[in-house]
């Protein structure tokens, strides 16, 4: 069942206010470190619900006569040809679709700065390849030390050798393909060549997680060290905060470990520091827009249950260490959950028990579980899918929405002129011949209606699926897990 437990409009309104209190601060230039994922922040749409997960750049559009986008990249990335997991699109390309991106919201991006800049063929090529463009392109260089030789840092033969970035916006958000881009460093950097320049400017961060101001084992905390947990970091309380007000906060440890740097820098380039505490830099307004905080607590602790089974399956992959994956059990026992607290797993798992092979279930958004089980004909996750629209459309289960007659033809060429040794329907497969079938069936059109509705469903399978199974049920915003095994004991895996 979903409940809205964010309140997404007071979001909005309250996080661009708060961003402009910020630049006028500092005199009406803010370089703002932006971090997590602008456009499609899912995570954050399950943990809070009614989160939606373009709000931070439907934020930035409000503020888009103010704001200058730069994109940082770490040419160690370029060099490494390095995949962003979610889009298996290399971090350079992912800059010039980020650019369109942007773009596409009518926001303006200045540049792009290659950071720990080395010349090597490859990043002279993407430099050349990004002015080719009509892009700016700047360097920012490695610095040895870096960052606890603060004397060296904040000097001409540290950010000093930097390229100076040309501005024209108040608000210049700094923002790059992934962690390890260099955005902080890119906007440390600009506030030294800003004060060298007489020009006011400040520093803030922008992350939606940890939520700074609710406890520091609430679920929706916790369901971010469980999404993190490849990166061995953990939430925890910020002493500073807590000897500078008395008020206890929540940060990141990596953000706690670097803050006594960012003072020593702070002074250094201004005299003084602005922040007494890692919390204080950040702007992040999303706990105080938290409406229901018994839905937001249901909805991170279903996700920690399902990052757990992600992190199984990217083991079973030899794609993630089982250190996440005791890290991630630590967590549930601290949220006192267990696998069966996710009602789709033992549904899933009953089906493949009763039948000898693979199962899914799938939880509909009014409770409802439905389950699909492996046939001659189709696939346990197409079979789970046509029962639920079924259901959903209150069509009888006797019905069949796919008559043999369309679903052999299929077969025929998927086997006999395809190549396939497998007969049974993908879930690709079988929505394109519902499609076809609706055209002429108004049962069948009725069901097809009901699509829509799987949006936030829950579902999990016996077995891993198939990469298209996989990216159908994510494009129709299912919420996905599996048991980490394969149908097969083949050595390769699609």
């Amino acid at each position: 069942m979903n409940y809205i437990g964010f309140d997404n409009a007071k979001y909005l309104e309250m996080q661009s206010a708060h961003i402009k209190e910020r630049i006028a601060q500092f005199g009406g230039k803010l370089y703002l470190e932006f971090g997590g994922k602008l456009f499609d922040d899912f995570h954050a749409s399950r943990v809070l619900p009614g989160f939606q997960p373009d709000s931070k750049i439907n934020m930035l559009t409000q503020l888009k006569d103010d704001a200058e986008i730069v994109i940082a990249i770490n040419v160690n990335d370029i060099i490494k040809q390095k995949v962003r997991g979610d889009l298996s699109i290399t971090y350079d390309l992912d800059v010039l679709r980020l650019i369109d991106a942007f773009r596409g919201y009518g926001l303006y991006v200045g540049s792009v700065v290659l950071t720990q800049f080395v010349e090597h063929e490859m990043v002279l090529t993407y430099q050349a390849k990004l002015e080719a463009l009509g892009l700016k392109v700047y360097r920012a260089y490695k610095i040895e030390g870096y960052p606890s030789n603060v004397s060296k840092i904040v000097s001409d033969e540290g950010y000093g050798r930097n390229d100076y970035i040309e501005t024209t916006r108040s608000l210049i958000v700094v923002t790059a393909p992934g962690p390890g881009s260099g955005k902080m460093a890119t906007c440390l950097s600009q506030l030294y060549h800003e004060h060298k320049r007489g020009i006011r400017a400040g520093y803030a961060k922008f992350e939606t997680f940890p939520i700074w101001n609710i406890p520091l084992k609430h679920p929706v905390n916790l369901a971010y060290e469980a999404a993190t947990a490849d990166l061995n970091d953990v939430n925890m309380i910020d002493p500073f905060h807590l000897e500078a007000y008395g008020v206890t906060t929540v940060n990141y440890n990596r953000d706690v470990e670097i803050f006594p740097v960012l003072n020593a820098m702070f002074e250094r380039i201004f005299g003084g520091s602005p922040y007494k505490s890692p919390t204080d830099m950040g702007v992040n307004m999303a706990g105080n827009c938290i409406i229901d905080d018994e839905a937001t607590k249901a909805a991170s602790r279903q996700e920690i249950i399902r990052r757990y089974y992600t992190t199984l399956c990217e083991c079973r992959k030899n794609r993630a260490k089982e250190d996440a994956v005791y890290k991630i059990e630590l967590l549930m026992e601290q949220a006192g959950l267990s696998k069966e607290d996710r009602s789709v797993v033992p549904a899933a798992l009953a089906r493949a028990e009763e039948t000898g092979a693979p199962a899914v279930a799938i939880e509909l958004n009014d409770g409802t579980i439905i389950t699909g089980k492996t046939s001659a004909l189709l696939g346990a996750s197409s079979a789970a899918l046509l029962n639920a629209l079924k259901h959903m459309a209150g069509i009888a289960d006797e019905v069949r929405l796919l008559p043999p007659s369309i679903l052999e033809p299929i077969q025929d060429l998927k086997v006999n002129h395809l190549g396939n040794h497998n007969p049974r329907l993908h879930t690709d497969e079988t929505l394109l011949a519902l499609s076809i079938v609706a055209s002429t069936d108004p049962v069948a059109e009725e069901a097809m209606k009901q699509l829509e509705n799987l949006k936030n469903c829950e579902v999990h399978s016996s077995v891993i699926l198939s990469g298209v199974d996989e990216g159908v049920f994510r494009k129709l915003g299912t919420h996905l897990t599996c048991e980490p095994i394969y149908e097969t004991k083949k050595l390769y895996h699609k």
